[in-house]
This record gives structure tokens, C-alpha cells and sequence, in this order.
């Protein structure tokens, strides 16, 4: 059977859909096709997890965030870009849409175009997630630590409600920058800083 896990603004409501077996891959991609209002994503185990759409003020930072991160992507050249409506298939089976993202190029031109068309099966070398009113922090640092974990070289979790941006990378504990100005992606990013004036 398939779980389906309703994000409210502080729990998660739990809806059991029937059948014997979790939603397949190709099942989840037309669930995802049918509703295309919501913000979908599935845990390694399969539960499938539904998102309010974000909040106005959330959607326009969100904005900002992939604003500075794409335009430092086409400057740089490395690499591509991706907003928060892009899912990714990571290693361990979970498909995430992290709200900004970032792939180096060598990376994604080694996926087909079948591969790039759908949830492409790659997990992004940098991922960025912004706290919004209806996330809890620790869901989030947990979602950072299995980006880390299925191969992000670096991870920013953005809480705006406390004014801290917590820093991930492999085999590291995870940095807390209290109130930054700036935050900089040297050296996996070289030369994106994202300015902070905006986001907060």
C-alpha cells in the first residue's frame, strides 16, 4: 500500500491509499502529472509526501534565491541551474524537489534526454532549502542530511524565522551561520555568494 503524508502548517496527516504495493515509479510520475497544483515528493520508503503550494512571501524569496544562483550559473558556465519544481530520483530511491539546485554540467549531459524529461535519476551537487511557515527545522535538516548522504557536495538549509543558514557538506557536522550578510559556495561554487538582504 501507499502512504500518502498531507503536509499541513505543523503536522503531517497520514492517508492510506489501497492496493497490496507502494506506488511504483511510473504510477507516482502520472500521480504527479494529474496533479500538478501540488508540490509532490516520495521518501526512500515510498510514502508519498504532498506540500501546500508555498506561501506568496516564500515563492518570492524563493525567487530571489534562484535569481542569484542562476545568473552566477550562466556567468560561471560549469554548470546548470534548477528551481524548486524540479524533482530529483536520488540513489536511494526518494524523489525531492529541493527549492534551488545546482548540477555540474559533465554530470547532467551524461543523462539521456529520457532521463532529463522525467525525475532525472541524479541527486544535484548543491541544494538549497528555504524554511517556509508550514516546514518544521528538523524535517528539514533531515531532508539536508539525506542530500548530503546520496552525494550533494553542498547543502544550505535557510531558516529566515531565526536568521541562520546551516551549512552541509560530506562527512562534516553541519555549520551554523547566525544572521550572514552573505553566505559564500566557495570552494564547491566558486565565486556564488548569495546575498542575504533580500531572502531574509
Amino acid at each position: 500500500m501507499t502512504t500518502l503524508l498531507i503536509q499541513s502548517e505543523s503536522t503531517l496527516l497520514s492517508v492510506i491509499l489501497p492496493g497490496s504495493e507502494s506506488m511504483t515509479t511510473k504510477q507516482f510520475y502520472e500521480f504527479c502529472q494529474i496533479n500538478r497544483d501540488l508540490r509532490i515528493e516520495r521518501s526512500a520508503n515510498g510514502e508519498v509526501i504532498v506540500m501546500p503550494p508555498a506561501f506568496s512571501d516564500t515563492g518570492n524569496r524563493n525567487l530571489k534565491i534562484g535569481q542569484q544562483l542562476a545568473n552566477w550559473a550562466d556567468r560561471d558556465g560549469t554548470g546548470e541551474a534548477f528551481d524548486s519544481n524540479s524533482g530529483f530520483t536520488l540513489p536511494n530511491g526518494a524523489i525531492r524537489a529541493p527549492d534551488a539546485s545546482w548540477i555540474k554540467l559533465e554530470r547532467w549531459n551524461a543523462l539521456t534526454e529520457q532521463q532529463k524529461a522525467s525525475f532525472a535519476p541524479i541527486c544535484p551537487d548543491f541544494v538549497i532549502e528555504l524554511r517556509s511557515n508550514s516546514d518544521t527545522l528538523k524535517s528539514l535538516q533531515a531532508k539536508m542530511q539525506e542530500y548530503i548522504a546520496n552525494g550533494a557536495l553542498l547543502g544550505w538549509l535557510i531558516d529566515r524565522q531565526n536568521r541562520k543558514v546551516y551549512i552541509y557538506r560530506p562527512n562534516q557536522e553541519a555549520e551554523v551561520s547566525d544572521n550572514p550578510e552573505s553566505v559564500s559556495g566557495d570552494p564547491e561554487l566558486p565565486g556564488f555568494v548569495l546575498q542575504m538582504a533580500k531572502i531574509w
